[in-house]
C-alpha cells in the first residue's frame, strides 16, 4: 500500500510539473453572486421550516427534497444505483435514551444498595441484567489485562482524564459483563448520567450492547470500606503507567439492572451523480453532512431550535453551488457523486453507512472532498488541510492551492479534527479523503465559533461570513476538474 501510494504521488508530481495550469479567476461581481447564492441555500436549509434538520423528522424530508430540487435541474441524476430508492439511500438508525439504572453490591450476606442518583450507566441494549457478578479491580490497566481474567466478570477501572475511553474500549474487547469506571466525584457521575438520559443516535446495525457504569470513588469506599479502598488506590497509583498491575479479585459481587428506551429511526443519505464521459475512469466524491440536532437549546429557553446555519447548511450550500458550476462547464471524464450524509453529529453514522453499502466499489473513488462548517473566515484566508500526508492527493492539492494564490494553514490547526469529520469514515476504508477549508485558516475565527455558536440555538442564518467559503468553492472547482481528468491525475 505504501509503495503504491508513493509511486502514485510521484507520478502526479511529474504530471503537474509538465502541465502548465493557471488558477481559476472570477470577477468581484461573480464572487459576490456566489456569496449570495450560498447564502440563499443557508437561509432555506437553516430556516425554522426545516426544524433543525434532525434525522427522521420532517426537516430531513425537506432537506433531501431541496437538495434534489437544486441538483436535478443542473443535470444530476440519482446516485443510489437503486431504482427502488432513487436519490435517497436508506440508513436505519436507532434512537437510544437511558431510562434507569439500579445497582447493589453483596459481600457475604450483606447487601449494599447503591443510590440510583450515585451511578450512571450506558448500553445500547434495551435491557442489561446481571446478578451477583464477580468483580475485578484493574486500576489504570487497559487491554494488556489477560482476557481469561477479565471474561465474564465486572471490571472496575479508575478514570484517567483523556485516556479512559480508549482504556474502557480495550477492556470491553476482553469480554467482561460490564466495565465500571470509578470517577473522582458524585458531580462527575451526575454529569455523565445527565448525558446518558438524552436522546442519541446509533446505526441500528452496529448498536453496541456493551455495558458501561460510572460511579464515584466514595461509593466504592462505602462498599469495600475506607481502609481497603485506600489500599487498592495506593497499589494502582504505584504501578500507574508501568503496565505491571496485577488485577485484584474483590469480595464484592455486583447486581445491575439497566433499562434503555430504544426505537428505530429510518433516515437517508442523499446521493446524486453527474455522469462523466468515461465510466471506467473512476469517480470523484463530494460529501457533506446535511443533519443537525433539531431542538437542542436549554429547557425553558426562548429559542431552543438549533438551525445549524454554519454547521452545516453552509457546507451543503457550497457543495451544491460547486456541483452546479461543474455541471455547467465542460464535461468531465470521471463521474462526480454528491453525497449528503445523515447523522454525522452522532458519530459519522451516515458516512459509515455509505462505506458499508456504497453505490459503487470504494476502490473506484479516486478522491473524496468533504465540506463542513465552511462559513467562518473571510476572503483570502489560508487553507486548512485535513488528511494531509494520508493520501496520494497531496501534490495535486498543494499545486492547486498555489495556483489559486492561497496559503496553506499550519497543520496543527486542522490535525485535531481528523477523526471528527465524515472523511475519516472513508479514510478508514482506504478511500483518499480530505477536507480543505478556510475554517482552519484562522485560529482566532475557529475558536470564536467553537466557543460561541457551535451546536447552539444561536447558529442561525443572517450575517454569516462567506468570503472564505467562495474561496473554497473556487479552489475545489479547479482541483476537481484536475482530479477528474485521468491525464492529469492518473
Amino acid at each position: 500500500m505504501i509503495e503504491r501510494r508513493t509511486l502514485a504521488a510521484f507520478a502526479i508530481a511529474l504530471t503537474l510539473s509538465a502541465c502548465a495550469s493557471t488558477g481559476l479567476k472570477v470577477s468581484d461581481s461573480e464572487f459576490t453572486s456566489l456569496e449570495n447564492r450560498i447564502d440563499q441555500h443557508i437561509s432555506v436549509l437553516a430556516s425554522d421550516e426545516f426544524a433543525g434538520r434532525r434525522p427522521g423528522t420532517i426537516g430531513e424530508t425537506k432537506t433531501l427534497d431541496y437538495m434534489r430540487s437544486v441538483l436535478e435541474p443542473a443535470g444530476f441524476v440519482s446516485g443510489t444505483n437503486d431504482p427502488a430508492n432513487p436519490w435517497n439511500a436508506p440508513v436505519l438508525l436507532a434512537n437510544i435514551k437511558g431510562e434507569s439504572a439500579l445497582a447493589q453490591f453483596k459481600i457475604g450476606r450483606r447487601v449494599i444498595p447503591v443510590d440510583p442518583e450515585a451511578i450512571a450507566a450506558a448500553t445500547e441494549a434495551r435491557r442489561a441484567l446481571m446478578e451477583d457478578a464477580d468483580t475485578l479491580f484493574v486500576g489504570y490497566a487497559d487491554g494488556d489485562v489477560d482476557e481469561a481474567v477479565v471474561s465474564e466478570r465486572v471490571v472496575i477501572m479508575l478514570s484517567d482524564p483523556g485516556k479512559s475511553p480508549a482504556r474502557r474500549a480495550a477492556l470491553q474487547e476482553k469480554g467482561p459483563v460490564a466495565v465500571v469506571t470509578v470517577v473522582e466525584s458524585a458531580e462527575s457521575t451526575a454529569q455523565i448520567r445527565q448525558f446518558q438520559m438524552r436522546d442519541r443516535l446509533a446505526l441500528a446495525s452496529q448498536a453496541d450492547e456493551n455495558v458501561s457504569v460510572f460511579m464515584a470513588r466514595e461509593v466504592l469506599a462505602n462498599v469495600l470500606g475506607e481502609t481497603r479502598w485506600a489500599e487498592l488506590l495506593e497499589l494502582a497509583d504505584a504501578s500507574k503507567g508501568a503496565n505491571d498491575f496485577v488485577p485484584i479479585p474483590l469480595s464484592a459481587k455486583l447486581t445491575l439492572d439497566i433499562r434503555t428506551d430504544r426505537r428505530e429511526v429510518p433516515s437517508r443519505n442523499f446521493l446524486a451523480k453527474l455522469p462523466g464521459t468515461n465510466p471506467d475512469a473512476g469517480a470523484v466524491l463530494l460529501l457533506g453532512h446535511w443533519d443537525h440536532f433539531g431542538e437542542c437549546g436549554p429547557e425553558g429557553a426562548e429559542d431552543r431550535l438549533c438551525n445549524g446555519a454554519v454547521d452545516n447548511a453552509s457546507g451543503i450550500g457550497l457543495m451544491m453551488e460547486l456541483g452546479k458550476r461543474l455541471a455547467a462547464g465542460e464535461p468531465m471524464e470521471r463521474d462526480l457523486y454528491i453525497l449528503g450524509t445523515t447523522a454525522e453529529e452522532w458519530g459519522l453514522l451516515g458516512a459509515q453507512a455509505f462505506a458499508d453499502q456504497p453505490p459503487l466499489p470504494l476502490e473506484n473513488i479516486v478522491a473524496a472532498f468533504n465540506f463542513d462548517t465552511v462559513a467562518i473566515s473571510p476572503r483570502g484566508s489560508p487553507v486548512g488541510f485535513i488528511g494531509e500526508g494520508r493520501t496520494p492527493l497531496d501534490a495535486i492539492i498543494k499545486e492547486a492551492i498555489n495556483d489559486i494564490g492561497r496559503e496553506l494553514a499550519p497543520r496543527e490547526l486542522s490535525e485535531p479534527f481528523l477523526q471528527r469529520q465524515d472523511g475519516w469514515a472513508l479514510l478508514q476504508r482506504d478511500v483518499p479523503s480530505v477536507l480543505l477549508s478556510n475554517a482552519f485558516g484562522s485560529e482566532e475565527k475557529l475558536t470564536e465559533f467553537l466557543s460561541g455558536d457551535y451546536h447552539q440555538a444561536s447558529d442561525n442564518p443572517g450575517d454569516i461570513e462567506l468570503g472564505g467559503a467562495v474561496d473554497d468553492l473556487l479552489l475545489h472547482e479547479l482541483l476537481i476538474r484536475r482530479v477528474a481528468d485521468s491525464a492529469v491525475y492518473p
